[in-house]
């Protein structure tokens, strides 16, 4: 028995001995002695043990406690023979006890198969969500390896041949090497959204690892011919895994200069907001349709010509697994942010 289980069954029998302590005129009758107000209040209290063992048991628990009560008054009633106690009316008590107990724990049992068969649906349509997405990963990884493969197949057919030169060959290989690394890639983010390795969490700035993150996608953007401006307050600290938060920054980053076009702003802001730290990651690109939008951090689902649509899949999981959140605002034509909250991490001591 569980100790929430154990703490039930003693109110339980605490209230029901105080309210019978009481019915039999132990506690109030020596202090007011009998009268009408005594006798309504420990008629009544009764009810109460019966409603909390419905309450907390169902049909079963109100019926047996209305059960208990009614045989431990029946002394009272038949036995000490009290001058002041009305046979007929304790009877009819004891009816309003089983009724009350039918009542509260019927509607409590009702309650509880609802709830039952709304968990039962929930996970239903969760098995059924899970099916369909190991549907749509096998489709998208069968489809982008499939293309390599042919690649690669080709490819194979050709540096096979005696006729191809040597110039060919050393091409067709060239091609060989950079589809298998094509396919090594697919096969890895797939891995990593389907089966996440384990975090490890430190203190870390948030303010830091979007600036190496910047670093890192500047030679990138300047060959774009876009503009990066980065906007950091300091000492926004985290409790993250910082190797996944540099992760996602570029994968928000990549996406901007994707959208956008030369000459074109991308922002990378780092604040403070209600208790949270906040990054956001906005470009004046492209957009997103509202039927995007809404798509935007479904597996396999990407606007690009080249990538298998992991991506956004994989930052959300990330974003997550650190307690955070992450939403994206677009308009079509005008440009799409992406704000992430994560909570503060505060020195102590």
């Amino acid at each position: 028995m569980n100790k929430a289980n154990l703490l039930k069954i003693s109110i339980l029998a605490v209230s029901t001995a105080l309210t019978l302590a009481i019915h039999y005129g132990w506690i109030l009758e020596p202090i007011f002695g009998h009268s009408s107000l005594c006798h309504a209040i420990h008629s009544r209290l009764c009810y109460v043990p019966i409603v909390m063992a419905a309450s907390w048991y169902g049909m079963r628990g109100g019926l047996l406690t209305a059960l208990v009560i009614s045989i431990l008054i029946l002394p009272f009633i038949f036995i000490l023979k009290n001058p002041h106690v009305d046979v007929t009316s304790e009877l009819v008590e004891i009816v309003f006890y089983f009724a009350l107990a039918a009542l509260t724990g019927g509607l409590i049992d009702r309650e509880s198969k609802i709830k039952r068969r709304q968990k039962e649906t929930q996970l239903q349509l969760e098995r059924s969500h899970k099916l369909s997405l190991i549907g749509q990963m096998a489709a998208g990884l069968a489809h982008e390896i499939k293309n390599p493969l042919a690649s690669i197949k080709g490819a194979v057919e050709i540096v096979g041949n005696n006729k191809t030169s040597p110039d060919e060959k050393k091409e067709f290989q060239g091609i060989i090497v950079k589809e298998i690394k094509r396919i090594d890639g697919t096969v890895r983010e797939f891995l990593e959204f389907a089966r996440p390795k384990e975090m490890k969490f430190q203190r870390v700035n948030l303010g830091d690892i979007v600036s190496s993150a910047g670093k890192q996608l500047q030679n990138q953007i300047e060959k774009a011919g876009q503009h990066l401006h980065l906007t950091t307050e300091e000492d926004v600290f985290v409790n993250a895994d910082a190797g996944k938060l540099h992760e996602v920054i570029l994968n928000l980053i990549l996406n901007a200069i994707d959208a956008s076009k030369p000459e074109q702003e991308i922002r990378v802001i780092v604040e403070t907001m209600q208790q949270k730290a906040e990054l956001i990651v906005e470009d004046f690109g492209i957009g997103l349709s509202d039927n995007e939008k809404e798509k935007i951090f479904d597996p396999f689902f990407t606007t690009k010509s080249k990538g298998i649509g992991l991506g956004l899949a994989i930052v959300k999981s990330i974003i997550e697994r650190h307690s955070g959140n992450i939403i994206v605002e677009s308009v079509f034509g005008k440009g799409t942010k992406f704000t992430i909250s994560l909570p503060l991490e505060r020195r102590t001591g």
